[in-house]
């Protein structure tokens, strides 16, 4: 098995090693599988791998490219070209990636000053938007004046949408295909998406065009403007986009259709998302569906489009629901005859361009990402906090702590390359990953070795990596020769059902165990029988930590014994004043005294439990003195255990010997003795108990005497009425 094997075996990338480590004999135990050459530096020390033997490749950061930002201010004589403006720092590295090591690279991103803007207008020319027609109509050479603040790179260009040209989204018939508006109004035949004008620098240009632009109409209530969207993104050379930053303000007083809509029209091909545009007119709009909302953020985000929806207030909460689903893009309130159209351009790129977000392309497989920044006034944040900054001024630096690692190798171990970039800016980071999947000792294969049954297998990074049809550590087997019921049968033990404990692969006729989600735990074995995690326990410490499990039982370490090693052979805390153990009254038992005679107690037996003993000793009479006293424990073991002193019992405290009493020369002591029932709680609760008993009788008896008694009652009186109506009838007779 090669390095790159055992990696993805393991699906990490520890440490792999050469030579005196390879030997399987020597190094891997019986049933151990071949991933186990692969471990973290302690694991292998401890298994006595010479450190030398060791390979612990390390992964590294190296910067390609690496030009500073731009430093420069808006009246300086300089002019700079688009491409020779640096927002962001570096611009290319390359990682080598160990799995499960990240690498840590920082990244740098100032606004420049006086950087270009291009700028498209997309307007809706609905019947609805008649009057915003006329306010727009002055718009370029107005919004160039205002963002001369900005920027003196300025670039502005206009398109106008309507809807698919089929029903029912219009009328197709040939008077409203030509005229789609109602009574004298003279309207341009619908249309879906046309470029009017590709961006420039010429505002009075932008003003001649819009000027000669005519409304059109059509049928429903949403609009067609998702299609027009996605031709302005995609559509670069029409447009004229440039590598600077690119803003699109689309602007409408009704709702959109999206994908599936277009199921009304019988269109039902999904959009593909590419340029279709002829003579400047969109030519597919009765082919393709409407895009997803999806696939308009993406392509936004390809081409680097900030997007600002200038709608109507009656809208707003729908485009503001866009707007959380498209990033960089903003919402402004539209008055209704589109008169704050410029106030709501600038505002709106103000906020748009106060905040840098970072987004990377799709990862490779196994490889993660994770962001950290620093903001201004040094603010951090992490996790999806860490990808953006907010209030940045032109001219504020901020910077970004980005990860990258890999948890396991691609299957064909090539470099493959991410890029990270400011979403709405056209700079990018480009990253080369390369992957260490290889030792170095693969390059010392032995080819057709020997060690590997005879030449069946190369004997690379001290395992065999078999031929094609052979199996087993050594490809001792072939699999055209073996049957699997018949190689299943050696890895059960005692011809059990178990294949491998349950806790290993039969490889060929033998056992290779299974490795554990803890490195330091392992099965092994023949049959996987054995592990070193499922000893006895003390102090919730495996062998009490005084011991190593193996095979399911603690070997304890010297001075230790005991199934969890929780018995200490060590005597020194049983050594008592005189050097004797347990002061010769007692046995050491895990490094704690057990006296054999019960007048002795303490840590060592010195403490004595005697008549003749100093006052401690009252302590020692208490537990024989009840059980004499009292019985509280069977009579022959009193007998036994407290026949050693007299006891004479009085019958009342003033009885006792007092200290002054000469007659009995004795230490007194004092001891709560369990005292005895109290009587009469008890006899006030049985009265007490009989009485309440005796009125719940009574009061139950009262309860079916009254039911009795109405029921009588009622019974009568209903005999009563009988009787009366017996009567009037035969009077009535």
């Amino acid at each position: 098995m090669s390095g790159s094997e055992l990696m993805k075996d393991l699906n990490i990338d520890v440490s792999c090693f050469t030579r005196s480590c390879f030997s399987l004999q020597s190094f891997l135990s019986v049933g151990e599988a071949k991933s186990a050459r692969c471990d973290d530096l302690q694991a292998l020390s401890e298994r006595r791998c010479p450190p030398g033997k060791i390979e612990n490749p390390r992964g590294s950061i190296q910067i390609d490219k690496d030009q500073p930002v731009t430093n420069r201010k808006k009246d300086s004589p300089e002019k700079l070209k688009p491409e020779q403006i640096t927002q962001i720092q570096p611009q290319k590295l390359s990682l080598t990636l160990r799995s499960g090591e990240p690498q840590t690279f920082s990244l740098k991103f100032k606004r420049a000053e006086d950087y270009p803007i291009d700028l498209y207008y997309l307007m809706d020319l609905s019947f609805s938007m008649k009057d915003d027609l006329e306010n727009v109509k002055n718009l370029g050479t107005d919004l160039m004046k205002e963002m001369q603040g900005i920027t003196s790179d300025f670039r502005i260009g206009f398109g106008s949408f309507v809807e698919k040209t089929v029903m029912p989204y219009i009328s197709t018939t040939p008077a409203r295909l030509l005229n789609p508006c109602t009574g004298n109004e003279n309207c341009t035949s619908p249309f879906s998406y046309k470029n009017v004008l590709k961006l420039t620098n010429k505002g009075d240009e932008f003003n001649r065009l819009v000027s000669q632009q005519q409304i059109s109409g059509n049928l429903d209530s949403p609009e067609g403007g998702f299609d027009a969207i996605m031709q302005v993104a995609v559509c670069e050379d029409q447009i004229g986009w440039r590598n600077v930053t690119r803003l699109l303000v689309f602007s409408t007083d009704a709702g959109f259709h999206f994908a599936g809509d277009g199921k009304l029209g019988g269109i039902v091909l999904p959009n593909d998302g590419k340029c279709h545009l002829e003579n400047d007119m969109y030519t597919m709009s009765h082919y393709y569906d409407y895009p997803s909302i999806a696939h308009l953020v993406q392509k936004l985000s390809d081409h680097n489009i900030q997007t600002i929806f200038a709608v109507t207030n009656d809208f707003q909460p729908v485009y503001q629901e866009l707007k959380n689903l498209i990033p960089k893009s903003a919402v402004g309130t539209l008055s209704s005859n589109s008169s704050n159209v410029i106030k709501l351009i600038i505002d709106a790129y103000n906020s748009l361009s106060s905040e840098v977000i970072l987004e990377n392309s799709r990862l490779p497989e196994g490889v993660s990402i994770s962001y950290k920044s620093v903001c201004k006034n040094g603010v951090e944040g992490t996790g999806e906090s860490g990808r953006k900054c907010s209030n940045i001024s032109i001219g504020d630096e901020v910077s970004f702590q980005i990860s990258v690692a890999a948890q396991k190798c691609p299957e064909d171990g090539k470099a493959e390359v991410i890029k990270i970039k400011p979403l709405g800016f056209n700079e990018e980071v480009e990253v080369v990953l390369n992957f260490i999947c290889e030792c170095e000792c693969s390059a010392l294969a032995e080819i057709n070795s020997d060690k590997c049954d005879s030449g069946h297998g190369a004997f690379e990074c001290g395992a065999c990596k078999c031929k094609e049809g052979r199996i087993g550590r050594l490809c001792e087997c072939s699999k055209d020769e073996v049957r699997t019921e018949d190689l299943d049968a050696n890895c059960r033990k005692d011809n059990g059902t178990d294949i491998c404990s349950n806790n290993g692969d039969c490889v060929c006729g033998t056992c290779e165990c299974k490795k554990r989600e803890n490195p330091a735990e392992a099965y092994s074995g023949t049959y996987c029988e054995c592990d070193n995690f499922n000893c006895d326990r003390s102090n919730n410490k495996l062998c009490g930590g005084h011991g190593r499990c193996e095979c399911r039982k603690c070997i304890c370490d010297a001075n230790y014994t005991g199934s969890a090693c929780d018995c200490s052979l060590d005597k020194t805390s049983c050594l008592a004043k005189n050097g004797q153990i347990c002061n010769g009254r007692g046995t050491c038992e895990c490094g704690v005294c057990k006296c054999t005679d019960p007048k002795f107690q303490g840590p060592t037996c010195e403490r004595a439990c005697c008549p003749t003993c100093p006052v401690e000793s009252c302590e020692c009479f208490r537990d024989c003195v009840q059980c004499r006293a009292f019985e509280t424990r069977e009579k022959e073991t009193c007998e036994r255990d407290c026949s050693y002193f007299t006891m004479i019992k009085v019958k009342e405290t003033k009885d006792l010997p007092q200290p002054t009493d000469q007659s009995f020369p004795l230490t007194h002591c004092k001891e709560q003795c369990p005292p005895g029932p109290d009587i009469i709680p008890i006899v006030l609760g049985v009265v007490a108990g009989i009485v309440l008993i005796g009125l719940a009788l009574l009061l139950i008896w009262k309860l079916l005497m009254i039911i009795h008694d109405r029921r009588e009652f009622a019974k009568f009186e209903k005999e009563k009425m009988n009787a009366k109506w017996d009567t009037v009838k035969a009077d009535t007779t």
